[in-house]
């Protein structure tokens, strides 16, 4: 381009004016707005929000401290600790995620063999401190717990 053509389009402000169209063009359309805690939006089949532990249906934990959650973790978010029991079974004594850690990849539930792991469609959690994102065994088997 040649310098008198740049000097044309700068006086002209031809970019100057494309944007004010493209903000006219979008200034008549209606708002796509939510107001989130009165509506929701559509939720994916496939999303995955707060991590819960499993119970059986006689309320033996699930989790046999397997640690394959820890392991395939590419956050290592998954602490386990576990200890054998008298009967020769295992089981976690020391479950913790650390929620300001975890990525949501789901792998956590995809390897688990007992199904003990799952994330749940729970999205409306927050925390204001640091401390209230990690999750102890306790709170996932409370929150296990009342989604069952």
């Amino acid at each position: 381009m040649s310098a008198a053509v740049k000097y044309l389009r700068s006086l002209l402000m031809l970019e100057l004016l494309a944007g004010l169209a493209l903000t006219l063009k979008h200034f008549f359309k209606p708002n796509i707005t939510v107001q989130f805690p009165e509506e929701q939006t559509p939720m994916s089949n496939r999303f995955r929000g707060l991590h819960a532990l499993r119970r059986y249906a006689n309320g033996e934990e699930r989790c046999i401290a397997c640690k394959l959650c820890e392991a395939v973790c590419p956050a290592l978010a998954i602490t386990i600790d576990s200890e054998e029991r008298d009967d020769g079974t295992r089981r976690a004594t020391r479950y913790d995620i650390d929620l300001s850690k975890c990525i949501y990849c789901g792998f956590c539930e995809e390897v688990c063999p007992v199904d003990s792991i799952v994330m749940t469609r729970h999205i409306n959690y927050h925390a204001e401190e640091r401390s209230e994102l990690l999750f102890d065994k306790a709170k996932l088997l409370a929150h296990g717990d009342a989604l069952e």
